[in-house]
């Protein structure tokens, strides 16, 4: 079998302060580290025996993983199995690098996003560069917020070519046309955020090849729906899975509409779909990807990466 899974424990400390998160600046008591702790270890077991499957594994904490140490040796770990295709993380990065050297970067990758004012913009840059030599996988992407443009043009600028650069629009942020003009100068995928997508009633990845999971083994389709599928380690989950479509009326997260089978984003992202690397990079040419109107909240045009 191949599964997709999306891991969420119960981290949800983080180091930095942004004022569009919840999380920010929360710490996790001595308790719920160890209990964090103590359920990654049982998903990274579980994982780590279930040779028969093809795995594809997305940590999405609330919080920042990698500055604990059970993340990087856990990603690490699972990069060297030959039956894990993907292990990634979201990250700002705030860790060291040097942990990259244990791993296997053909299968371990990345999500990094760039929060300006909650660290030194060189020192973003200079870990940004040292896992493009390192030749690890990583995208970097921005909240769209209005403050953060002109720091993410200077990034797109001194970021290595090859790496793509994401712009999430911000939460309840209402762009006008020529501020997402400017976004998607940027990130010529901009249109697929910058709306939420209608999705009730339309057929979704999740619940069939794409799982998420939570500390306490329970299995629901997404993030985003609420409704148990079972559990993953007594196997319950496993007869839930078919296909399905989605109960809500709009998906407005990247890892939630990536799945959405009426958009071509696995081919956009083929082969990235989890670090949020597209198919063709930026830095080279080619058409990436077109999304049908019939299914947007917004006329959304054809995707071209720049030559």
């Amino acid at each position: 079998m191949d599964l997709t899974l999306l891991y969420r424990g119960p981290l949800a400390s983080c180091d930095y302060d942004c004022p569009y998160c919840p999380f920010a600046k929360r710490r996790d008591s001595t308790a719920q580290l160890r209990a964090d702790r103590a359920a990654l270890e049982r998903f990274a077991a579980w994982a780590t025996a279930r040779t028969d499957d093809r795995l594809s594994l997305l940590f999405t904490p609330w919080g920042e993983g990698l500055v604990r140490s059970w993340y990087r040796r856990t990603l690490t770990e699972l990069s060297h199995l030959p039956h894990i295709r993907r292990v990634a993380i979201q990250t700002n990065l705030s860790c060291r690098t040097d942990w990259l050297a244990d791993a296997d970067p053909r299968t371990l990758a990345l999500w990094c996003t760039y929060h300006p004012g909650q660290t030194p913009y060189d020192r973003f840059l200079t870990k940004c560069h040292d896992l493009a030599d390192r030749g690890i996988r990583f995208s970097v992407g921005v909240v769209g917020l209005p403050g953060h443009l002109e720091a993410a043009r200077r990034l797109r600028a001194d970021l290595p070519e090859h790496v793509y650069l994401w712009i999430n629009a911000a939460e309840g942020h209402t762009y006008t046309d020529p501020e997402a003009e400017d976004w998607t100068a940027l990130d010529p995928l901009f249109p697929y955020s910058r709306h939420p997508h209608t999705s009730a009633g339309l057929p979704c990845r999740t619940g069939e090849s794409v799982i998420s999971v939570d500390g306490e083994g329970t299995v629901r389709r997404c993030h985003f729906v609420p409704a148990e599928l079972g559990n993953l380690y007594d196997g319950t989950y496993r007869t839930a899975l078919r296909p399905r479509a989605c109960p809500l009326a709009v998906c407005d997260c990247h890892i939630g509409y990536v799945h959405l089978e009426t958009l071509p984003l696995y081919d956009v992202f083929a082969g990235g779909v989890l670090e949020r690397i597209p198919a063709a990079a930026p830095g080279t040419s080619g058409r990436v990807g077109r999304v049908g109107r019939a299914h947007s909240a917004g006329p959304l045009p054809p995707v071209i990466l720049p030559a």
